[in-house]
């Protein structure tokens, strides 16, 4: 394979291969069960199976397809053991490898965006790709000036891909209902296809790499590799060395657990108090756990801005969760768009809606957990499906204004519960919040210092 399989044709025909290789299956399950074997194993079989062809064909595709899959690989803690666990190692897969392209096309696209002399820019460059993601793949190189690097070469055609993906992948949604119950994967994929076009781009990459190097130049617990160079479909930027944050889930002791995962809260929470952005796509794969206890960052694609007067109103709103008062909470959310302008609810009912996700902030320490998010999972689902005219359920609203700061935190927290990290966020939250120490005004904050 030279290049992210472009064609239409053969694109659509490889994610059309998923419900025919699940149906194939399903009957081969169903033959099995026939000849005596329990239909617990069958099934687990089947799951299992399914799960490898899903992911091995989102692999291949890279681009949208692998995007996707990458983005589901999160939500796995909230599912139910029974079925998470039969394809759990996949999903690890997913997040951190995807087949490689050849070394040829590699090099065709850093002559495109470097030079036809691009090699003389390295004092050593390594054609066996470190890392392949969804939009492009990671090789490790010496910069003339001794610099250990990770040069990023985006896919051909990977814009082209993007876009196809995602109109066939939504149109197949139903068929991930089955591995994934619960997630609505329509809008998921819409929210993903307006992100990769974004991602797409390394020159608004390299951009906001370089603002959050700035910020957190010799921070104690945070590294930030510099951009080195960029041009075209090429990202150069320092090597970062460190334990996987996926191999620190599966393998890692308590301990390095609970300081990854509040070190990753800490960074999406700071971010916005220390270059107004945040970092949208905090799946493992983009998070390295040094030696000397610093947690790396990587793949600033998808990075968004957070002005200060939207720092102070989340630090507000989760403030007032926090307190539990039902009028209050149910003033503050109509206030900042969450209810419908002429939303008629119970206060108390709203008020348990919030309880839950307040939760973590409303105790000096709190562990998450795969069981914790289960929990959230289904009283999210149980409200969800209560659609009669005036449920609470169509009474609420997503503001645009908190949809990157939504999906970042959302994300962060399914891999909480992956570390099952346990630690002071509240104390996060009261540091780098504006908003939720106290109930000031955003022009009367007190920014929090490092």
């Amino acid at each position: 394979m030279s290049e992210i399989p472009r064609r239409a044709v053969t694109r659509t025909a490889k994610l059309a291969s998923l419900p025919l290789g699940f149906a194939g299956r399903t009957a081969l399950g169903f033959g099995k069960r026939t000849i005596g074997r329990p239909a617990e194993a069958v099934a687990l079989e089947v799951q299992r199976r399914t799960a490898d062809q899903l992911f091995a064909v989102l692999g291949e595709l890279k681009g949208g397809a692998m995007k996707v899959g990458q983005l589901l690989s999160i939500f796995e803690a909230g599912l139910p053991e029974e079925i998470a666990g039969p394809f759990r190692a996949s999903l690890t897969r997913l997040q951190e490898s995807a087949p490689p392209m050849p070394a040829a096309t590699t090099h065709r696209v850093l002559a495109e965006g470097l030079g036809r002399d691009w090699r003389e820019m390295f004092a050593e460059f390594d054609d066996r790709p470190a890392a392949a993601a969804s939009i492009g793949q990671v090789h490790k190189a010496v910069w003339r000036d001794g610099r250990t690097v990770a040069v990023k070469v985006q896919y051909p055609g990977a814009a082209q891909a993007v876009m196809s993906d995602f109109t066939q992948i939504s149109r197949l949604s139903r068929l991930f209902t089955p591995l994934f119950p619960g997630v609505e994967v329509k809008p998921v994929i819409a929210d993903l296809k307006r992100r990769l076009e974004k991602e797409l781009d390394y020159v608004d990459e390299a951009r906001a790499q370089t603002a959050f190097h700035d910020a957190y130049a010799g921070d104690p617990d945070f590294v930030v590799p510099a951009v080195v160079a960029q041009s075209g479909n090429v990202l150069v930027t320092e090597w970062l060395d460190g334990t996987p944050l996926a191999k620190v889930i599966a393998e890692d002791s308590h301990d390095r657990r609970d300081r990854a995962g509040l070190l990753l809260f800490r960074f999406l929470l700071s971010g916005p108090d220390r270059c107004e952005m945040i970092h949208i796509d905090p799946h493992p794969g983009n998070f390295r756990l040094l030696d000397d206890g610093r947690l790396g960052v990587m793949d600033f694609g998808g990075a968004a801005r957070v002005p200060a007067e939207l720092q102070w109103s989340i630090g507000r709103l989760l403030r007032i969760g926090t307190l539990g008062d039902p009028d209050d909470i149910v003033g503050a959310l109509r206030e900042e768009g969450f209810l419908a302008p002429d939303a008629d609810v119970d206060p108390d009912e709203v008020a348990g809606v919030v309880a839950p996700h307040a939760a973590p902030f409303a105790v000096e320490r709190f562990r998450y957990s795969r069981e914790w998010l289960r929990e959230q999972t289904a009283r999210g689902l149980g409200l969800a499906s209560d659609m009669r005219p005036g449920a609470l359920a169509r009474q609420f609203r997503l503001p645009p204004q908190y949809l990157a700061v939504s999906r970042a935190l959302s994300g962060c927290g399914g891999v909480l519960c992956q570390l099952e990290a346990e630690g002071e966020f509240r104390a996060e939250a009261e540091r780098w919040l504006p908003g939720f120490a106290a109930d000031g005004g955003p022009d009367d904050q007190t920014r929090a210092t490092a």
